[in-house]
């Protein structure tokens, strides 16, 4: 059994970064590809094929521990809480094939799964384009519900990205307790007020 990983949100300045570990069912959903390809539309229905027909499961890494450990350590330890969570499903596995050039071997005490990275895998390996779809739509829905506390800062469009709008928002209101303080921007932007 093989496990395609890739995650969403390692840019923006506020939210979490999250990772999908999917294994794909005997039928491949038809039209995977890297989640940003694809249209809104084109994702929501292949993620509903994905939900329904294969094996998945989503990590999370908080704000706090983005701050703590930095985005890629972060980033590793939503990689791993997802294949962890697959893998409790599932059992053991073949291969764990990551979107990327690392892989959290060595950089996260819990991964013990064989790994390997692909640099453009979420566009090569259809496992890894299903988990892209996957990452990016809980993160996006993730944004959207934090968005209704703080609607000033534009998250349900720009998903926390650094947008003009967004950074007008983080001058006037400065940043809250979903922002990446560790960022620079972020830190600027806290300071100036």
């Amino acid at each position: 059994m093989i496990i395609g990983v890739d995650e969403a949100g390692r840019g923006p300045l506020a939210g979490p970064v999250v990772a999908a570990a999917v294994v794909l069912c005997d039928r491949l959903p038809a039209g995977l590809d890297d989640s940003k390809k694809l249209t809104a539309n084109q994702r929501a229905t292949l993620e509903a094929v994905v939900l329904r027909d294969c094996r998945w499961a989503v990590g999370v890494a908080s704000v706090a521990e983005i701050d703590e450990l930095n985005i890629l350590n972060a980033t590793m330890l939503a990689m791993t809480r997802a294949v962890a969570a697959l893998c409790d499903n599932i059992g053991d596995v073949l291969e764990v094939l990551i979107d990327g050039n690392l892989t959290p071997r060595g950089r996260c005490s819990d991964w013990r799964w064989p790994a390997r990275a692909i640099i453009g895998g979420d566009g090569l390996e259809p496992c890894i384009s299903a988990a892209s779809i996957m990452a990016k739509e809980h993160r996006d829905r993730l944004m959207r519900e934090l968005a209704k506390a703080h609607p000033h800062y534009g998250w349900a469009s720009n998903k926390g990205y650094g947008t003009p709008a967004h950074l007008d928002a983080l001058r006037s209101h400065g940043p809250c307790q979903h922002h990446r303080r560790s960022f620079a921007t972020v830190a600027q932007c806290g300071m100036a007020l």
